[in-house]
């Protein structure tokens, strides 16, 4: 369409200067510019087609078909990875409005309210990855993490939950970062990268063991104290770390508040409602439930996500980005003991047995506290007012609407950060 539309061009009668922008308005009218970009973007130094080489007539037709190709193949993978691209959606729109064909494109308003904002039109945030992962022995993990911010700045460690994982925090981490922050955020034992030393180690996943975790991984790391923020399991840890080493901790933001538990407390009976939250909980109990969490892990965790933050539209390459993490060998042990060991199905590890007398007393918090919630959060969670003895330092509780849910990390990734260097204010 576009060497037709050129060719009428060429036999219309009009001026010189009249043809001359014709042509040109033509040419990226009918997408001749673009394929031309996605081949100089995509060739290799190996395609031996360059214009000055364009002798033949078999070498127009390479490079024709080369560009024809490249377009091809790029045009796909936008629309593929949509979500994950972070460009200037109504580019078109933006370039119909110049002066001249040959004018600078200014942005479009939405590119300017992305980079504004540092979200795209469906609410998703500008980072889909760390920078290189990083390994370290701690206690009796090799544990992997991302890392952000400047070496000596004041340390933060991020914990996440389950089902998720680092990417959390992927767009936290650089908020904080550029705040000054050394931001550390680990995988658990269980997920991505981490791994045991010693497949003789218990795979052991009770609520104080994974805090010992993060201590060794504080000891390793060489921080003395940190400012710690996490969301369900990573806020029960956080809450753990606080009661039993609150010289490590400066200051805490809790998702959900305050989630330290006993095995013998779950035993009793709640509500039918906050029964009905914890199903998987009690299919977990089951073999069947250690079975079927094995074959269906990828399945069962997106439909945790989805229940958990049911107004949160996260796309499929969001949730496989997390996804990943869950063929860490050791997955299913972790999360099967987690959750038999909290309503006394399954025993810990005697040598934890202190803390976890300690942890079982409820004892309260007197660090620097804030506790959040989304308000549409579909994970079962205490009320506020059930939690706001427990914590008797300068204290702030903040709810987080426009529909955000249990991974308010993720969904809310700028009120999360503004939590962590508010709390360090107080």
């Amino acid at each position: 369409d576009a060497i037709q539309a050129s060719a009428r061009l060429r036999e219309a009668p009009c001026s010189p200067e009249s043809v001359t922008r014709r042509i040109l308005s033509t040419y990226k009218r009918h997408l001749l510019w673009d394929i031309e970009r996605a081949f100089r973007c995509l060739k290799t130094v190996d395609l031996d087609i360059r214009p000055i080489r364009h002798w033949t007539a078999d070498r127009v037709r390479a490079h024709v078909f080369l560009c024809m190709l490249a377009y091809h193949v790029e045009w796909h993978l936008r629309r593929a990875l949509a979500s994950l691209l972070f460009h200037d959606t109504d580019i078109a729109k933006a370039r119909a409005e110049r002066s001249s064909p040959v004018a600078k494109t200014e942005p479009s308003p939405t590119a300017k309210t992305k980079k504004a904002t540092k979200r795209n039109p469906a609410g998703q945030g500008a980072n889909t990855s760390f920078g290189a992962l990083k390994q370290i022995n701690a206690g009796l993990l090799n544990i992997g993490y991302a890392e952000a911010g400047p070496a000596n700045g004041p340390a933060v460690i991020l914990l996440h939950g389950w089902p998720y994982d680092i990417y959390s925090f992927v767009d936290v981490a650089p908020l904080l970062a550029s705040a000054g922050y050394r931001v550390i955020v680990p995988y658990l034992r269980g997920y991505g990268t981490t791994q045991f030393l010693s497949s003789e180690t218990v795979r052991n996943g009770q609520q104080a063991v994974v805090a010992v975790d993060i201590i060794a991984l504080m000891d390793a790391l060489k921080i003395d104290k940190a400012i710690l923020g996490g969301f369900d399991w990573g806020a029960r840890t956080v809450a753990a770390m606080a009661i039993l080493w609150p010289e490590r901790c400066k200051a805490l933001v809790c998702v959900s508040g305050y989630l330290i538990g006993s095995p013998a407390a779950n035993k009793l009976p709640s509500p039918p409602a906050a029964e009905y939250a914890f199903w998987y909980q009690y299919y977990f109990a089951t073999e069947t439930g250690r079975a079927g969490y094995d074959k269906n892990r990828h399945d069962f965790n997106k439909l945790i996500w989805h229940t958990a933050s049911p107004k949160w539209n996260f796309s499929d390459a969001t949730f496989e980005r997390t996804a990943a993490s869950f063929s860490n060998p050791d997955h299913v042990a972790i999360v099967i003991h987690n959750y038999r060991w909290r309503i006394d199905v399954a025993e810990g590890e005697s040598k934890y047995d202190d803390l976890e007398k300690r942890l079982a007393e409820r004892p309260a918090i007197a660090l620097p506290t804030i506790t959040m919630e989304g308000e549409a959060n579909g994970a079962a969670h205490p009320p506020a007012a059930a939690y706001r003895a427990k914590f008797t330092g300068k204290y702030d509780y903040r709810l987080i609407g426009n529909g955000m849910g249990h991974n308010l990390p993720q969904e809310a990734p700028d009120a999360f950060a503004k939590a962590v260097i508010d709390v360090d204010h107080f």
